[in-house]
């Protein structure tokens, strides 16, 4: 994936870097198209990367089961043979029209990427951690928001705050890998899943509920230990535990961000409304995967790729108009993918 010219042209810029667009990035090569897909996330991914790496997906066809992070290097090596320019760390902020009726996209770091389309698979637009406050010292030097690759955390004491599913998934993960592995939560009931909390208490990780992490201590670039103190009335009993790793799984805000001053509608500031065909109010703009709405629209991955297809093959007729929106089954084509060298 090298990285395009901070200045150039591509026939479909895709702005999302999760499944939905990886796969449309595939499609977008097959009907002969290129392609530019940009993410402000440093690495493409999207939410799988970022949240769940290493979870398995049960629920994509063809999969019995499968690791987020191996699903999307699939998708990478799926789209390969085109050699798809990656714009990652890059956050889509302006767009403009041409008087041609093609897009000039400009990013916040300086990026320019004129487009004859547009396909937004954004999922929920740019999410941003909530923060621990007791922690935010040592963001990227012990504290972390989610967990990319568990062996890091071999043989180290844990502590996760959070009663999301991703807390508790991340204390199933770690548990079998660290030293040991305490789950922390404000409240004593917790949104997860039932059988997820089950199988935490049933391993044995420690969880204290009704509860903060209110200190931490260290020497500024590492961790050493961690205070938790319990929220319940007239119970100010403090936990000191040691401690190398901190996980925040207290969720995310997301919102749309600049895409809310592109001249599309927006319903309720969180999905764009598309037709049959994926397209938004703007000609030439299409939207696919969570970020998008329509009646009976189910949010699944496998359901971005579907609409992911039906987008690019309607943009791909958009763009040439002597192009068919149908472009035949790749199983009728002698070769469905250039050579890699």
């Amino acid at each position: 994936m090298s990285p395009p010219p901070t200045d150039h042209d591509t026939d479909l810029l895709i702005v999302g870097a999760g499944p939905t667009g990886l796969f449309a990035a595939y499609y977008a090569g097959f009907r002969g198209l290129s392609v530019t897909v940009l993410d402000s996330l440093p690495e493409p991914g999207g939410q799988i990367n970022a949240m769940y790496p290493e979870k398995q997906i049960f629920d994509i066809a063809g999969f019995p089961a499968v690791r987020g992070r191996e699903l999307v290097e699939r998708l990478l090596e799926q789209a390969a043979p085109y050699d798809p320019h990656h714009l990652l760390g890059h956050r889509a902020d302006m767009l403009e029209r041409t008087a041609e009726g093609t897009f000039v996209v400009t990013t916040r770091q300086g990026a320019r990427v004129r487009a004859r389309a547009v396909l937004i698979t954004g999922g929920i637009g740019t999410f941003t951690p909530r923060p621990l406050p007791a922690a935010a010292a040592y963001e990227g030097a012990g504290l972390a928001y989610f967990v990319r690759r568990p062996d890091d955390y071999a043989g180290q004491d844990v502590v996760i705050v959070g009663g999301g599913d991703s807390a508790f998934d991340w204390a199933l993960t770690l548990h079998p890998i660290a030293a040991s592995v305490t789950l922390v939560h404000r409240r004593d009931a917790f949104r997860a899943h039932p059988a997820t909390v089950a199988a935490v208490r049933a391993a044995g990780v420690e969880i204290i509920t009704e509860a903060e992490l209110s200190r931490v201590s260290g020497d500024g670039r590492s961790i050493e230990a961690v205070e938790i103190t319990r929220r319940v009335p007239g119970d100010g009993m403090t936990h000191h535990l040691p401690c190398q790793g901190i996980i925040a799984a207290l969720g995310f805000t997301a919102n749309l961000g600049p895409l809310l001053a592109w001249g599309i509608d927006i319903e309720n500031r969180r999905h764009i409304p598309v037709d049959s065909a994926m397209r938004t109010s703007v000609p030439g703009i299409y939207a696919a995967g969570d970020i998008n709405d329509y009646p009976g629209k189910v949010r699944l991955i496998a359901v971005g790729f579907g609409e992911a297809a039906t987008a690019v093959n309607n943009a791909a007729h958009h763009i040439d108009p002597e192009q068919p929106v149908f472009p035949g089954h790749s199983t009728d084509v002698p070769t469905t993918a250039p050579a890699v060298a």
